[in-house]
């Protein structure tokens, strides 16, 4: 009898997150009235905001990573003697690590916890950087990039999950799009600061986001329905508890939690033969979709190389210029944020991609001109502006839908007891075309300016017809009742 239950309670710790949801909010939830600092955690709102925001350090760490190698790429091919092809195996190595990171992050969020593969992903990132300030030759620059894209493979599964699994349906949209938004002010951030420091100095800043998180991950509760698929009940309800407010009733939603965890399976394995049924393929079809047409658009590679296609341009501030492009990018996906649980997530992709698809047709028509015009012609200098001016608008397009929203979306859509799997398989897709984008795009820019971005608008336009086909709406619904949608 002994033997069976140490086996039990070993099975037991064995379901523990890998960080314990902790008990300084569950001291505050039995003596609150003795507790002033209880009194900040009692609106939902600023509860589950706060969980946000700290968790949205991950994305300003993937952000800064797609940044850095804009500002930096003179620099470092100067100082390290590199090529352009070597520089552009540098600017897409990250893509590559992503992709390692994004087939074990759905497993890894499965069995160590939202919050443990965010611990996970915190270290390599963070040795990564340091590899990259310390460089002296290739070698030393590409495991940097290999180890920092491992952690933004896991951070980019893991942050959107954790938010939409926390957040209140009627939050959901506009917190979720903190996760697009975080990774534009980490872009910005490595455009601004890369206009005043050294690649070396710059790369030690990188550091600090992870710094920053992993002491914030104890101090936040684990995702409930996490701990409710595990089978972690107490834990599971004084974690929604915390998150919704200590005097708001909860047994509405941990009934619709509970409901939608039987039905699933929560403790049955899913194999990919399991993908075949439609209440899994389709919504994963949908995720894999918008996350691979999001990167086929071309936002990545414009932005790795932005200063590149501004000095094309004929634009003398190149690095400036990025820096701008970085801002507008900032605040028109602060605005997606404030629309997305308005208009709702189809709205916003449509006019994303038809915005994405004008624009880059302008920039093209402009650079396949300016090969028939004179270089010391008032013309070229008016086609130069014409071309920044429509990927500025491109960057706009894209923060206000395509940029936000997919993510969001696969956090959306996919069932619970599949969301490891899935998640990874859709984040897997992303991380391989955006490799593939990012390792081409110096290459295609060297070929033809006019020819790329012709390509990346076919792109856009098969995305129009592709939102309004098969993405469903997602505003104003709980998880379960959007992924029941697909049954």
């Amino acid at each position: 009898m002994s033997n069976r239950d140490d086996t039990e309670e070993g099975r037991n710790d064995l379901r523990r997150p890998f960080l314990h949801t902790g008990s300084w909010y569950r001291m505050g939830s039995r003596q609150s009235s003795m507790m002033e600092s209880s009194l900040i955690i009692r609106d939902s709102s600023i509860s589950v905001l706060a969980c946000v925001l700290i968790v949205a350090l991950g994305p300003i760490q993937f952000g800064f990573t797609c940044g850095y190698s804009s500002p930096t790429q003179a620099a470092i091919t100067k100082d390290l003697g590199l090529t352009v092809s070597e520089y552009s195996v540098f600017g897409s190595l990250s893509n590559v690590g992503a992709m390692v990171g994004a087939i074990a992050s759905g497993q890894i969020a499965e069995y160590m916890g939202r919050k443990g593969s965010l611990m996970i992903a915190a270290i390599p990132n963070s040795i990564g950087w340091l590899t990259i300030s310390f460089a002296k030759d290739t070698s030393f620059l590409y495991m940097g990039r290999l180890l920092e894209g491992f952690g933004v493979g896991i951070i980019s599964y893991t942050v959107p999950v954790y938010i939409a699994e926390i957040a209140p349906q009627n939050m959901r949209g506009a917190l979720g799009s903190v996760n697009q938004l975080s990774v534009t002010v980490g872009i910005m951030l490595a455009y601004l600061l890369g206009l005043f420091v050294p690649w070396r100095i710059l790369a030690v800043l990188g550091v600090l986001p992870c710094t920053l998180l992993i002491p914030g991950l104890f101090f936040i509760p684990e995702s409930p329905r996490w701990l409710a698929k595990m089978g972690l009940t107490d834990d599971f309800e004084t974690s929604l508890q915390v998150l919704r407010g200590f005097d708001t009733d909860i047994s509405i939603e941990v009934n619709e939690i509970k409901r939608s965890v039987a039905s699933s399976g929560k403790r049955s394995a899913i194999r990919f033969v399991d993908l075949k049924r439609r209440r899994y393929y389709f919504p994963l079809m949908v995720g894999i979709g918008l996350l691979v047409l999001q990167q086929l658009g071309g936002i990545n590679g414009v932005l790795f190389y932005s200063s590149t296609i501004f000095a094309s341009a004929g634009v003398s501030s190149s690095n400036v210029a990025t820096f701008g492009v970085g801002a507008v990018q900032v605040v028109a996906t602060a605005v997606a944020t404030w629309l997305v649980d308005k208009s709702g997530r189809r709205l916003l992709l449509m006019i994303s991609s038809i915005g994405m698809t004008i624009s880059l047709v302008i920039v093209a028509v402009a650079f396949y001109l300016k090969e028939y015009v004179s270089p010391d012609s008032d013309m070229y200098n008016i086609l130069s502006m014409v071309s920044v001016v429509g990927v500025v608008a491109m960057v706009i397009s894209c923060s206000l839908g395509m940029g936000p929203i997919p993510w969001l979306i696969m956090s959306e859509i996919l069932p619970v007891n599949i969301k490891g799997l899935a998640g990874s398989i859709a984040t897997l897709a992303n991380w391989f075309v955006s490799w593939l984008v990012t390792m081409t795009a110096n290459m295609l820019l060297a070929w033809s300016s006019g020819g790329t971005f012709t390509l990346y608008a076919l792109v856009c336009g098969f995305t129009v017809a592709f939102v309004s086909l098969w993405v469903p709406e997602t505003k104003g619904k709980t998880l379960e009742e959007i992924q029941a949608l697909f049954r």
